[in-house]
This record gives structure tokens, sequence and C-alpha cells, in this order.
């Protein structure tokens, strides 16, 4: 067996950490997420790998590669360090910047938008619809691919919208649309 043909090498391109686009669909990100991303992938090119690539180096001049931990891990991370810059590279590539600022004052929901809404046993919940490659849920983010966003998208302040979820459909109502403003950090 070939160094780097266990299962670190099965789906190669794909980085576990975040869903595929569904099918046709554009790369929707805000400008932050983008800035973020690209922030990532500048490091990844100028510092991480750099600085891996010397210790592998390093390593491999001290002889025996197949007991070598320092060579193994090396090579490991580098293979990890160059998936996920090809993975950045690509969601860069096709990337389509949308800047929500753009909506600020409006209350209909668009990409971008901050929306609370209730559900029919009255809890409020407050989320900010983002890119794929940027939505942390822990932070209150949705993707704009997620049910619950694709059933807001377009729904204004006052709106009734029907989400489906593992229990079946809900229905909530959108009490609130809200956008940065222009120039304001997301």
């Amino acid at each position: 067996m070939r160094e780097g043909d266990g299962d670190d090498a099965v789906d190669e391109d794909d980085s576990p950490a975040l869903p595929p686009l569904p099918a046709g669909a554009r790369n929707y990100i805000t400008p932050q997420g983008y800035r973020r991303l690209r922030e990532e992938l500048l490091r990844l090119l100028d510092v991480e790998r750099p600085r891996m690539v010397e210790v592998v180096s390093w390593a491999a001049s001290n002889g025996d590669r197949s007991e070598n931990g320092d060579y193994l891990y090396g090579k490991k991370r580098l293979r990890e360090i160059d998936r996920r810059i090809r993975f950045l590279t690509r969601r860069l590539d096709i990337a389509e910047v949308a800047d929500p600022s753009a909506h600020h004052g409006r209350d209909q929901v668009f990409f971008g938008a901050t929306v609370t809404y209730a559900t029919a046993r009255g809890e409020q919940r407050t989320i900010t619809i983002k890119g794929i490659d940027e939505a942390d849920a822990l932070a209150g983010e949705v993707s704009w691919v997620a049910p619950v966003a694709r059933a807001l998208i377009k729904a204004r302040t006052g709106d009734e919208v029907q989400v489906p979820t593992p229990g079946g459909v809900e229905v909530v109502e959108v009490l609130a649309v809200w956008y940065p403003g222009p120039g304001a950090p997301g």
C-alpha cells in the first residue's frame, strides 16, 4: 500500500466540515465571509504549508521514514492542508459576494437578513441568513439553503410561512427583519 492510500485519501477534495452546494446553486457569501475564507487560504499558503514542508523535509533527513512520527504526521498534515487549499480555492472561485447592507431598511427577507420569528408555540428565534461556507449555528446563523431560510426568503414582517421540519410543517410568523447598515461590519 502506497503512502496516502489510507482512509484519509477518500473524499480528498471535500471538506468534511462543510456540506456541498446544491447542484446548480450559486455560492452566495457575505463580504465578511469571503474575506475570512480568503484570509484562511492565504494563511495556509503563506504560513502553514511552508512551515509543514520544512518539518517534513527535516524529518525526512533523519533517516528511516517508516517509523519516523514527525515525518508520517507531517505528510498527513500536509495532505490535509493541500485538501483545504483546493477546497477554499474552488469555493472562492465560484463565490458570489452579496452585500446584505444593500437591503438596509427593507422589511423583506433576502440573503444576509437577520430575522426574528415566532413559532406556533410562542417561542421567538432570531437567525441571520448567511452563505453555506460561513454560517455558524452556534452564533444563530443559518445557511441560505437551510429549510428555515428557504421558507423565510421573500417573506415580509407580519407574514406567516410554512417551515418544513423533521416533525412536520411548522407555521412561523416573521416579527422583524433587519440588515446591517452600509459600511457596517458583518
